[in-house]
């Protein structure tokens, strides 16, 4: 990673597309392990589609937040000031990821009511991943570049 972030100037000057890319891939991957545990758990459960979209976004945080929170405590941060670390590093992107993921999905005819084995509910999973990917990197381009959101963890590293 670019460590240009460093200076502590209140400003985090350098901010890349790559380091964007790359924060928004981390955030991508713990909110895709959450979203798909809580879909695959609540269609298990046979739920309907409320409870599992607030199950399935609600472990979407909470892988967000962990991979960022392990990383931290590896790094040798206090499980409570990594906890800090998590929250201000991740909630927009998570929320902004969830937000246009879970509106696609919604959007997508068909796809609430579609199961695990059809083309159509992975198509609308994954499509709208692609989508809040690309709507999720440059919200966190300007938080690095404020020196927000995973600019917060760099500093940990």
């Amino acid at each position: 990673m670019d460590h240009a972030m460093h200076h502590h100037t209140g400003t985090a000057p350098g901010a890349t597309w790559s380091m964007a890319i790359r924060a928004t891939l981390h955030c991508l991957l713990g909110c895709a392990v959450g979203e798909i545990l809580g879909m695959v758990i609540g269609t298990a459960l046979l739920w309907s589609n409320v409870p599992t979209m607030a199950l399935a976004i609600g472990l979407a945080f909470v892988f967000g937040y962990s991979f960022t929170l392990f990383a931290v405590v590896r790094a040798g941060v206090s499980l409570k000031a990594a906890v800090k670390i998590a929250l201000a590093a991740d909630t927009v992107s998570i929320a902004v990821m969830e937000l246009v993921d879970n509106a696609i999905i919604a959007l997508t005819p068909g796809a609430m009511d579609a199961h695990l084995s059809e083309g159509l509910f992975w198509y609308a999973l994954l499509g709208g991943f692609a989508v809040a990917f690309l709507v999720t990197t440059p919200v966190n381009k300007w938080m690095i570049g404020r020196g927000k959101g995973h600019a917060v963890v760099h500093a940990h590293h």
